[in-house]
């Protein structure tokens, strides 16, 4: 988990636009900025920001950056494949 003192190791610097995955929270969302510590996040898909420290963020996946819809759409093909025996 981040360190609101700052104690954390060489966190990255986030630019706003970058996508990242808050560990803390699970939730992926794109940089809007950034005051002290905290960086502002917002989801991909809208919606309210939230703050998370930098030491909490890590790059997102590309998997993690797929729209919610796109993710559902792709995991139901996969259920849905024919197999060949």
């Amino acid at each position: 988990m981040g360190d609101p003192g700052g104690a954390t190791e060489h966190p990255r610097h986030w630019e706003p636009g970058d996508v990242a995955r808050d560990t803390r929270t699970d939730r992926v969302g794109r940089v809007m900025g950034h005051v002290g510590p905290c960086y502002q996040l917002r989801p991909l898909t809208g919606g309210g920001e939230w703050e998370a420290y930098a030491g909490d963020m890590v790059p997102a996946r590309q998997s993690d950056a797929m729209s919610p819809r796109v993710r559902e759409l792709n995991r139901r093909s996969r259920d849905h494949a024919p197999r060949s025996w």
